[in-house]
């Protein structure tokens, strides 16, 4: 099983952001990038050591608007993982409920990178797939961006954002998120530019349900790819009790982990 906090006890992960890549299915080059295979088994042999008992598999911005390898992904995986998708606006609530029963738990939009839908339909989409199911728009963004949609982002009723709001100018707006109730992902951490530790127990003081602990694998496009001691980081910054929320009770709860 996985770690730890100062007392060195041992937790399991609801890894809350991994990426599956599987060329067999549709890839769509976002900038000229198209990510190298990192398939099912790829994902349970790197994570075999660190206690990973379930997790939300993302979709990114070179898998755009496809389902299949996203369902056939959490069929491999098992009950204990979820589905965070992209979808255009105009889907049908039938198709949402499909997904809903294929183990799809909410729908991102990727303002950094596209291949999503646009901002433009955010907020409506996002009280629309709550209202329906239960699920919640998770936002892949620079927070010094947001600033113009934070009021209507704090308004929503199930949000989180994605690697820590990326920037030291954007947390201010990531705080401000997290006061309203949205979730953070300790994510990513080879992608920021401040001190992670710093962060983490700043987030945890203003919203201990907020915090929700990902690999990011295979960390596409990062300046440094995810490595076990990034869970140290956070058993360091908040101690044990705490860092079992952030590795496991947090996500299991907002990812409605057997509903």
């Amino acid at each position: 099983m996985a770690g730890g906090g100062e007392s060195g006890m041992q937790h399991m992960i609801f890894d809350a952001h991994l990426h599956i890549i599987d060329p067999a299915f549709p890839l769509v080059s976002n900038d000229g990038f198209l990510p190298d295979a990192f398939t099912v088994d790829d994902y349970v042999g790197q994570t075999a050591s660190l206690g990973v008992g379930g997790g939300a598999v993302v979709s990114a911005s070179f898998q755009s608007f496809d389902q299949s390898y996203l369902i056939t992904a959490l069929a491999a995986l098992g009950p204990t993982f979820v589905g965070v998708t992209q979808v255009p606006c105009t889907i049908s609530d039938d198709d949402l409920l499909l997904l809903a029963n294929q183990g799809i738990r909410a729908v991102r939009f990727n303002l950094r990178r596209g291949g999503s839908e646009s901002s433009e339909h955010l907020i409506d989409f996002a009280h629309r797939i709550y209202d329906l199911l239960g699920w919640h728009i998770e936002i892949y963004a620079d927070c010094k961006t947001l600033a113009d949609l934070c009021g209507e982002l704090c308004r929503l009723p199930a949000v989180s954002i994605d690697h820590l709001g990326l920037s030291k100018e954007g947390l201010p707006i990531l705080y401000q998120l997290a006061e309203s109730g949205a979730r953070v992902k300790a994510t990513g951490f080879g992608r920021v530019d401040f001190a992670v530790s710093q962060a983490i127990r700043r987030l945890f003081d203003i919203n201990p349900d907020a915090l929700m602990f990902g690999t990011d694998l295979p960390s596409t496009r990062s300046p440094r790819a995810f490595n076990p001691v990034d869970i140290e980081i956070i058993g360091n910054a908040l101690g044990d009790s705490a860092t079992k929320k952030v590795l496991w009770d947090n996500a299991a709860a907002f990812y409605r982990l057997g509903v």
